[in-house]
């Protein structure tokens, strides 16, 4: 099978989302590490996730634990539906 490659034509918008802290230092640190936007690593995530498929080969997932051990990330897919974010 030959994949079409050419370019999809989009439409981005600007947002304003809200992410942890540490969560966010990793993905902007692994945006820059593979050399693109944290826009487009975001939605290399998120289209892959969609179809059930993993966005990231072994090697990468490997920098992603080096990454969270440096920013101190320790949180897991377990707790996503249990953060809740600190008053003060």
């Amino acid at each position: 099978m030959v994949r079409d490659e050419t370019p999809s034509a989009i439409e981005r918008v600007q947002t304003g989302i809200r992410l942890e802290k540490r969560l966010l230092k990793v993905l902007k640190a692994l945006a820059e590490y593979r050399d693109m936007t944290l826009g487009d690593l975001v939605e290399g995530i998120v289209l892959h996730s969609f179809e059930g498929k993993t966005p990231f080969e072994r090697t990468t997932l490997k920098h992603i634990e080096d990454l969270k051990r440096i920013y101190g990330l320790t949180l897991s897919a377990n707790d996503s539906h249990r953060l809740k974010e600190k008053r003060g």
